[in-house]
């Protein structure tokens, strides 16, 4: 029979706790700022926005945080998630590696964002909410908060980027059939959105200005709090399921990662599978090579500037130290809609700062063309995001095939790619366009810094 390809584990092996980071890093991360007073705002800044108990969970400094019976049962809808043997991507590279991925494509969205959708939704649904407000880039998010929200009877609205609105009609449809409200953002039914379209009527948005709307919606009425995707710890913190479960998946393969890769946008993806292997390798039991890989055309990690900044464009959110490109930074509009966003997470910014973990830019066709030779090699078309740890997982693979090396590299495929066929067609016909970032773009964007 040979060695396994897929590492299963029962449904009794879900985790029964979330990870956080934060108790043992070296140093403790920059306190998140009011805007107005510059100094560390408290629960009721954010209370708003979040339950209770995601604020708890925003700045908690347990190790372990227990995940409840109630998102439990959701989960069990999936989870746990296939690690999977590549190995005929091994083969076709002629490489000596091994190259284990993650496959979180299976859940109901198609991605791992209901890891955070389905806990965001439960504990306000546990605490009276009746409306949830969000922002979505590609859709993945939007999906998931959508079908979250209906497990446990909410209403969802939706700011999904212009950009993707218009590239992805299939992922709106979805949203739909969950039973969420969608606009295309910039919109006109808030002020955030109207006052961008008057400045540029064919703006064609980012994720910053979609939070703006969403967080304007929310902070309006009693009855609605705002859920984000990806960014703030309590999101990063959900996502530790998929790296803790694949530590225990590779255990069982008695294997030890040499590099861990992951796309990162705002964060939630890499951190989420990451996070766990730097407990492990703070602790002294591992050494993987943590690599985080972004967009060429937003890459706030290797281009940005670590400083205090908005989370969104219009400025309503607080201050957070994070790798910025500016909150008035709009990304051209490429196909990793997911990945569109101007800032990185706080907390893997500050994890970035310590030299914990590492970071590379691909570009847009780059990606594509790794989507492209992974689909048919081992059959699953990846989401353009997860793309991008594709082609970092396939150079990283062919250094070894010239090295001779026999590293273990272990890789977040967070989502498929069946709702972004047009962007592929788009490459197999040629009209795919790389996005070359001018250095005066970024500048322009910076000089808008907060003053802190």
């Amino acid at each position: 029979m040979g060695e396994p390809t897929r590492v299963l584990l029962d449904e009794s092996r879900i985790p029964r706790n979330w990870y956080n980071i934060v108790p043992d890093l070296p140093a403790p991360p920059p306190p998140v700022l009011h805007p107005a007073t510059l100094r560390p705002v408290g629960p009721d800044d954010l209370a708003p926005l979040f339950p209770a108990a995601l604020i708890g969970q925003e700045v908690s400094g347990e190790r372990f945080v227990p995940i409840p019976d109630g998102v439990l049962d959701v989960y069990r809808l999936w989870r746990p998630t296939p690690l999977v043997r590549a190995r005929r991507l091994e083969r076709a590279l002629g490489t000596p590696a091994r190259i284990y991925y993650k496959y979180e494509g299976g859940s109901p969205s198609g991605s791992h964002k209901p890891n955070t959708a389905v806990p965001q939704a439960y504990y306000n649904a546990q605490e009276g909410v009746r409306r949830l407000t969000t922002e979505t880039g590609a859709g993945q998010w939007g999906s998931a908060l959508a079908f979250a929200s209906a497990q446990y009877g909410l209403a969802c609205e939706v700011w999904m980027v212009r950009a993707s609105y218009e590239q992805k009609p299939y992922r709106r449809t979805l949203m739909r059939i969950y039973g969420a409200t969608l606009h295309a953002s910039p919109s006109a039914v808030t002020t955030a959105g109207s006052r961008i379209l008057a400045e540029d009527p064919h703006c064609t948005g980012s994720l910053g200005i979609a939070i703006s709307e969403a967080v304007e919606v929310a902070g309006q009425h009693d009855d609605t709090r705002y859920a984000l995707g990806s960014v703030l710890n309590h999101v990063l913190l959900h996502q530790t399921v998929i790296g803790e479960e694949a530590l225990e998946q590779l255990a069982a393969l008695g294997e030890t990662p040499d590099v861990v890769i992951g796309c990162t946008g705002g964060g939630s993806n890499f951190a989420g599978l990451a996070f766990p292997f730097l407990r492990e390798k703070l602790a002294g039991r591992m050494n993987p090579v943590l690599r985080s890989v972004e967009p060429a055309a937003c890459p706030s990690l290797t281009r940005g500037t670590y400083a205090y900044d908005f989370g969104d464009t219009a400025g309503f959110t607080p201050l957070m130290k994070m790798h910025t490109l500016g909150h008035t930074f709009v990304p051209d509009p490429i196909h990793a809609g997911g990945l569109r966003y101007h800032g990185m997470s706080p907390l893997l910014s500050h994890v970035y700062a310590l030299g914990l973990v590492e970071a590379e830019a691909v570009t847009q066709t780059e990606c594509f063309d790794a989507g492209i030779r992974f689909a048919r090699t081992e059959g699953i078309v990846p989401a353009p995001e997860p793309a991008h740890a594709v082609a970092a997982t396939i150079a990283e693979a062919l250094r070894c095939a010239e090295s001779g090396e026999e590293k273990v590299i272990v890789m977040s495929l967070c989502g498929h790619g069946h709702f972004d066929l047009p962007a592929y067609e788009s490459r197999l016909a040629g009209r795919l366009e790389d996005f070359t970032l001018p250095q005066e773009r970024i500048d322009a964007a910076l000089a808008h810094l907060p003053a802190v």
